[in-house]
C-alpha cells in the first residue's frame, strides 16, 4: 500500500471551512481514503495542528478532533535523538527558505520510513524532494 505523510496544512485545510484550500483538501482526503493509502504523521504535526485548531476554533473542538485522529488508524512516526540531529542539519541546509523545525523533523522521519508522498500545502516539502499529492 502507498504511504502518504499528512502535514499540518492539510489537516487544517480539511477541517477549517474558512481555509482557502478547504474544498480541495476534503476532496483529496476522500480520494486518498478511497485508494486505501496508509496515512502517516508525527506527534509534532499533531501538536502543531491541535494548537492551531484550538486558536482558530475552540480548545474543546480541537481536543475532540485530536481524539478522532488518534483513533483513525494513522501511523505515528516517533522521533529519536538521531532524528532531532538530522532535522537540525536540515534546518541549516534549508536556512535560506526559513523551513520550520517541525517540517525538517518530518523530512527526516519521512526519509527514514521511505515515504515519498505528502499531503500538504507547504511548498517546502516539494523543495526537499517529496511528491505532493492532491
Amino acid at each position: 500500500m502507498k504511504k502518504v505523510f499528512v502535514d499540518t496544512g492539510a489537516f487544517l485545510a480539511k477541517e477549517l471551512t474558512s481555509d482557502q484550500y478547504h474544498s480541495e483538501a476534503k476532496e483529496c482526503w476522500r480520494r486518498l481514503v478511497q485508494r486505501g493509502v496508509l496515512f502517516y504523521s508525527t506527534e509534532h504535526v499533531l501538536d502543531e495542528t491541535m494548537t492551531l485548531l484550538a486558536r482558530r476554533t475552540h480548545a474543546s473542538w480541537a481536543a475532540e478532533w485530536g481524539r478522532d485522529v488518534l483513533s483513525a488508524g494513522f501511523h505515528w512516526l516517533a522521533a529519536k535523538p538521531k532524528d532531532w540531529v538530522e532535522s537540525m542539519e536540515l534546518m541549516r541546509k534549508y536556512a535560506d527558505q526559513a523551513v520550520s523545525y517541525t517540517d525538517c523533523l518530518s523530512f527526516a522521519l519521512m526519509r527514514g520510513e521511505g515515504i515519498r508522498d505528502c499531503f500538504t500545502y507547504d511548498r517546502h516539502f516539494q523543495s526537499a524532494g517529496f511528491r505532493v499529492v492532491s
